[in-house]
């Protein structure tokens, strides 16, 4: 299957104490093209972010953003209870020597310094959790990748069906155009000399004939046509020999268009362009 290079993707998670996300946007570009936004806490995956990527992208400019929020409202708390034993027996020790002592609040002693922590989230785990995070949202990109580029493998399909109508279009016409042309020439011939040579008549005839032969030119569409209609089937990393064919199939429809002798012809070359430009558009986009 081929894909699309334009997609959209996020994945986002909850920890214990913080939020992570992944936000992926990826466009048209000849090469594969990396731009990585990590936060500080998490700056040292920016190369296993990289390697990630590369693994599974073949083609395009990617935004890659991680969003990590720290919860402090979810963050675990942990209590220092060598710290409170010593500040509880302190104040067991101050009240033996205060007369009319009162008890000690334990609201109080949580307000001491060092009494209470958040618990710092594990920084491995949290890397871990953030590279299978980035898993997720690359397989939803590659998802979204592919419902396009099966799209554009039905349009290029389509148009191919109809490049191979216009050729076929001309090579029903070919006769008829060469018996035309013959009775153009024939006429000119005549009108300007009173007794033409029908030796020099007839090498007129082939040499107008060679000129305007296209079989050739319509024997490379069709070769060109089924190329890429095997190509868009086989799926893959395509783009760019996709893109090599359109120009190639450019080059016949400019060719044909240059030797065409009648209307039909020149109109049919210029539909055989139209359909290309429109094909080549939709190759762009693929990776």
């Amino acid at each position: 299957m081929i894909r699309s290079m334009t997609a959209f993707a996020r994945a986002d998670r909850h920890l214990q104490g913080a939020e992570l996300a992944w936000e992926l946007r990826s466009v048209n570009h000849r090469y594969l093209e990396l731009m990585p936004r990590l936060p500080d806490a998490l700056r040292g995956l920016e190369n296993a972010t990289r390697e990630r990527c590369r693994q599974r992208l073949g083609r395009g400019k990617v935004d890659i953003t991680l969003r990590y929020q720290p919860d402090a409202t979810d963050a675990e708390l942990e209590l220092n209870e060598a710290l409170v034993k010593r500040l509880s027996e302190a104040a067991r020790r101050v009240g033996d020597l205060v007369l009319h002592a009162g008890q000690v609040n334990p609201l109080e002693v949580l307000q001491f310094p060092g009494v209470l922590s958040a618990r710092q989230i594990d920084g491995e785990a949290l890397e871990a959790a953030a590279l299978e995070l980035l898993d997720q949202a690359l397989d939803a990109l590659l998802e979204t990748r592919e419902r396009e580029g099966e799209q554009l493998g039905k349009m290029i399909l389509d148009r191919l069906d109809r490049v191979e109508q216009e050729v076929e279009r001309v090579r029903q016409a070919l006769p008829a155009i060469r018996d035309a042309l013959r009775e153009r020439l024939k006429q000119r011939v005549q009108d300007a000399v009173d007794s033409p040579d029908p030796d020099r008549l007839e090498q007129e005839l082939v040499l107008a004939a060679q000129k305007m032969d296209v079989d050739e030119e319509l024997d490379r569409l069709v070769t060109h046509v089924a190329e890429v209609r095997r190509v868009v089937t086989k799926g893959g990393p395509v783009g760019r020999r996709l893109d090599f064919l359109m120009q190639e199939l450019n080059r016949e429809a400019n060719t044909l268009a240059s030797k065409s002798v009648d209307a039909e012809t020149t109109a049919a070359a210029v539909e055989l362009k139209v359909l290309i430009e429109q094909m080549r558009e939709q190759v762009q986009n693929i990776e």
